[in-house]
């Protein structure tokens, strides 16, 4: 790294200690910013970076709620809107135990450069909670979601900052929160949340959205290099929206998927995973993926989540969780021939991982790129909610379609421009960051 990315990332460690994820976030952006400092000192004379790794607002707040046996609990709520050079704050609400500052922090920092990359006006945020939704009613994730969505509507607006469900928060939590937030506001604004029921303001594909794009992407990225997703074999960590719509995607173009998991182990079925099946146990019943034992005894299970990528495929897609690949289970891929690795969850490779895929030469999408296009279909929502119109299923998976394969061309252009062709992971960062970088600048400091 130069004097200047050095200076600000020994800064970023001081001043925000103990919060290693966002440590690394900020790292891997920095890493591929020298080339633009040395041929724009202008970003250091206005203090880019300084600006850009300090949220513009972070919200921390109590949310007391009752179970279901009249006991009172107290979650921790977090909001941090983090950059708002391009558009009003907008990101996810994840609800799961692990959920801290220092976790929120990384998926804001994250968001500002994801979404800059969709060309939609739209800033970076993030929020949640340590609540964890599993294993709770739904009446008592109703009074969670009411009592957070208390504090939380506060600080939140269709023209100032827009959250959308993540981990633990998908249609039946944004309801609740929509529900209270209108019952507070005493006023239907719809386009203060998305991933709405499509009912009351929801858009078509936003469900399968993040899924779909990481699949457009890659398939433009394997096209580019004259591969075929046909007969390809494919393994994929999670079992949420992100991972079942991978999988229903790649499906259709002609892959086959073998093998998806989820916190409590993963399921490997030579002859292809019965996506339907899938969805029944994990969107309609919730329960756990071994069940699909239960109708398949030849599949077989392994109650180690992490070991999904110890199984010789052609591509993978990491869609669980922050940090799920190790160095190791990179090596195991590599050692399994794996030609593509595309990110579906945010930041799921180590920065050892990220290293052993890129010194070995395998296609490799980083997630601000290649899970861009859940955000992308919620900014779509909103131009439908300010419209006061519904579009067709085709129309928005078309125009998702189309900012997924721009995502790629301007991160491969930018790439090339800046003499690293082929690496997407700088032409994500250095893309997005231009874009947020211009408008700050042109914004004056604030």
């Amino acid at each position: 790294m130069s004097t200047y990315t050095e200076k600000v990332l020994k800064m970023v460690k001081k001043r925000n200690p103990g919060e290693a994820e966002f440590h690394q976030a900020v790292e891997e952006v920095f890493e591929s910013l020298d080339p633009v400092f040395e041929r724009h000192p202008v970003y250091e004379e206005h203090g880019i970076l300084e600006r850009l790794v300090e949220p513009e607002r972070q919200i921390i707040f109590r949310v007391p709620w009752v179970d279901d046996e009249g006991n009172t609990k107290v979650n921790r709520g977090f909001r941090v809107e983090y950059n708002s050079a391009l558009g009003p704050y907008k990101g996810g609400l994840r609800f799961h135990p692990s959920v801290n500052v220092g976790i929120v922090k990384f998926l804001g920092f994250e968001q500002i450069f994801k979404n800059a990359l969709t060309g939609r006006p739209i800033g970076g945020g993030k929020g949640g909670s340590d609540f964890d939704p599993k294993g709770k009613s739904d009446a008592e994730v109703m009074r969670f979601c009411q009592s957070f969505m208390t504090e939380l509507s506060r600080h939140i607006g269709f023209q100032t900052d827009v959250p959308a469900g993540d981990i633990g928060v998908g249609g039946r939590e944004i309801g609740y929160l929509f529900g209270q937030y209108k019952r507070i506001k005493n006023k239907y604004e719809a386009g203060v949340l998305t991933g709405k029921g499509l009912d009351w303001g929801g858009s078509l594909v936003r469900t399968e959205a993040t899924g779909y794009g990481l699949v457009y992407i890659l398939e433009e990225m394997l096209k580019d290099n004259k591969i075929s997703l046909n007969n390809q074999k494919v393994v994929i960590s999670g079992s949420g929206n992100v991972a079942i719509y991978a999988a229903e995607k790649i499906t259709q173009l002609g892959a086959n998927v073998i093998a998806m998991s989820d916190s409590s182990g993963y399921l490997y079925h030579e002859k292809g995973i019965d996506l339907e099946l899938v969805k029944e146990i994990k969107e309609v019943n919730r329960g756990r993926i071994k069940e699909y034992l239960q109708k398949y005894p030849d599949a077989e299970y392994c109650d180690k989540c992490t070991d999904i990528w110890s199984i010789k495929c052609d591509v993978a897609l990491p869609c669980a969780t922050q940090n799920e690949m190790d160095a190791d289970a990179a090596q195991q891929l590599i050692d399994n021939g794996v030609i593509a690795v595309g990110e579906g969850a945010n930041m799921p490779l180590t920065p050892e991982a990220i290293k052993l895929v890129k010194d070995n030469d395998l296609f490799y999408i980083p997630g601000k790129a290649a899970n861009a296009g859940g955000v992308a279909t919620s900014a779509i929502e909103m131009t439908q909610n300010a419209m006061f119109d519904d579009w067709t299923f085709d129309k928005v998976d078309q125009k998702l379609k189309s900012i997924m394969v721009n995502i790629y061309d301007d991160a491969s252009a930018v790439a090339e421009e800046y003499g690293m062709e082929d690496d997407l992971v700088a032409g994500a960062n250095i893309a997005g960051f231009l874009k947020v970088a211009n408008a700050m600048i042109d914004q004056g400091v604030v």
